[in-house]
């Protein structure tokens, strides 16, 4: 396997534990503030906001909370450049195993994702 730049692998840790835990001095270090997260839900496209997914997390009980195990990985990592990356990750929360593709940018000296796309693959064991 390809190594992954620190750089990335931190971003990518903290992503793990703020999707876990949901400790939110970690969505401003994960999640740049003009990030778009989208999904498909009941058939129709799904947007939101950085503002609005913020919220959302953080008026929500954490996985850890509610007695999810933690299971997460990294698929894939491909950086294309010194400034521009995509990973697959795979993750369990509330139930359902969960893959993400993360679009990553080396911007204000750290990375950031700048999008997310995510879907439900399968249930939790």
């Amino acid at each position: 396997m390809t190594t992954i730049d620190s750089g990335i692998q931190k971003l990518l840790d903290n992503y793990f534990d703020l999707m876990h835990l949901q400790n939110m001095e970690n969505f401003d270090k994960v999640f740049h503030k003009v990030c778009n997260l989208y999904g498909v839900v009941d058939g129709e496209l799904n947007i939101r906001s950085f503002d609005v997914y913020r919220e959302a997390v953080a008026g929500r009980q954490s996985p850890a909370e509610v007695g999810n195990a933690r299971r997460d990985k990294i698929i894939m990592v491909d950086q294309i450049s010194p400034t521009l990356a995509l990973a697959k990750v795979q993750l369990e929360m509330f139930g359902g195993v969960m893959q993400d593709y993360l679009n990553l940018s080396f911007v204000d000296g750290q990375w950031f994702i700048v999008s997310k796309m995510w879907e439900r693959v399968g249930d939790s064991a």
